[in-house]
């Protein structure tokens, strides 16, 4: 059972019970991330994630990490272009410890100068790390082509120039107009008891000033090139469509077109180019929705000299499924998008991720066997159409290690 209350600040509490747990999964989830971000402090929202780990409400980051595992239990965070998420998981009898961690890393970080020094250190490792990692780095390089000079184009992490700006002010100044309670969603999820949760979250949130964050920056998937000549053992090729934002009539249809082409070992993309034509080991397509854009977009790795025949059958692939799908390939599709769905809500954190998702996107509980509805009642002349629109639109591309002659 699901249930939503909200605090008088504007903080939404939502829970789902789940009989037989004894564990219980807590998430505070932030509707801040890189595409709030100025260009001058491109990164923020993830060194923000990373430095209230390094201190807050009176512990160390030592005590932090001992006080969650003293009980058994996990801490971590994550930072995406549309917000931040906090969660720990932990015995449903430690609650009270999850919420107290969480709420003094949101209100009473540290923000020590000595800590933001090192933990930039840290971060320019993982910058470094990804620019070393070609099947990582691409997709920064296909978003910057489609969101050209746009927040939602830039990196997660930032740069350089823009790590090296960011102060402790800037931190706390961050924290002050991106963390407001009406932005925010506090979700717990298995052994929970809703009133309890509740009562909870007013004690330790209720501090949390009230109002919501300003909207980020409009996106206009605009598309363009973006070609890298660093040398690679192995080309790496992206390609990029708009595709609808969620909620939109189009995004399942859009989805399970995504699917149809390009999720599973029985996907076109993979049985035409990897097992009929030996050209890539990893090839695939997805559709990441926003909340005002989508991006539908092909991957694959292969040799360097084969790089050329890879993308014309990539396109080729695309441009085919428009136009014939098959029945049987769309009930494939809806099989594999409802058991994906419902075997993600077998654990706490994914019953609790669910419920923040639906929130966010939707404004209000969506119990799963309506979203099964939506895909179920999705038609083959809609993927088609769908898939056509995409295809049709502007186009986004970046590669890396593909010789000159082939990259454009």
């Amino acid at each position: 059972m699901m249930q939503l209350t909200t605090l008088p600040n504007g903080l939404r509490v939502a829970s789902r019970a789940m009989p037989g747990f004894e564990t219980v999964a807590v998430g505070l989830y932030a509707e801040a991330g890189s595409r709030h971000e100025t260009a001058a402090l491109n990164g923020i929202a993830h060194l923000y994630e990373h430095m209230v780990f390094k201190g807050a409400g009176g512990r160390t980051a030592r005590e932090i990490s001992e006080a969650i595992e003293d009980v058994g239990g996990d801490l971590n965070a994550a930072t995406d272009r549309e917000g931040t998420s906090f969660s720990a998981t932990l015995l449903a009898e430690h609650l009270p410890l999850g919420l107290e961690l969480l709420s003094d890393m949101i209100l009473h970080p540290h923000f020590a100068a000595d800590d933001l020094v090192r933990e930039k250190e840290v971060v320019l490792q993982e910058l470094g790390e990804a620019r070393d990692t070609p099947s990582d780095i691409i997709f920064d390089e296909l978003w910057t082509a489609a969101y050209p000079d746009q927040p939602l184009g830039r990196s997660v992490l930032g740069d350089e120039d823009s790590i090296a700006a960011i102060t402790v002010d800037d931190l706390h100044g961050w924290r002050a107009s991106q963390y407001r309670a009406g932005s925010l969603i506090l979700v717990a999820a298995g052994k929970v008891d809703h009133e309890r949760l509740v009562a909870l979250a007013a004690e330790r949130f209720g501090a949390l000033p009230a109002g919501l964050i300003d909207q980020a920056e409009a996106a206009n998937f605009a598309g363009g090139v973006r070609a890298s000549r660093a040398r690679a053992d192995q080309a790496h090729l992206t390609a990029a469509f708009a595709a609808p934002c969620h909620p939109h009539p189009d995004y399942y249809p859009s989805r399970l077109f995504a699917d149809i082409v390009g999720s599973g070992a029985s996907c076109r993309l993979f049985q035409a180019v990897r097992e009929e034509r030996g050209l890539a080991y990893s090839v695939w397509a997805s559709l990441t929705p926003y909340r005002d854009s989508g991006i539908f977009y092909a991957y694959a790795a292969t040799s360097r000299r084969q790089a050329g025949a890879a993308s014309e059958l990539i396109f080729d692939v695309l441009d085919r499924a428009s136009r014939d799908l098959s029945d049987r390939e769309l009930e494939r599709a809806k099989a594999q998008a409802k058991a994906g769905l419902l075997l993600s809500l077998e654990s706490s954190w994914g019953q609790a991720n669910y419920v923040a998702r639906m929130l966010s996107t939707y404004d209000r509980l969506v119990e799963p066997r309506e979203i099964v509805a939506e895909i179920d009642g999705v038609t083959l002349d809609q993927v088609r159409a769908a898939g056509a629109r995409m295809l049709a639109g502007p186009k986004a591309r970046a590669t890396i290690g593909v010789p000159a002659v082939r990259a454009a």
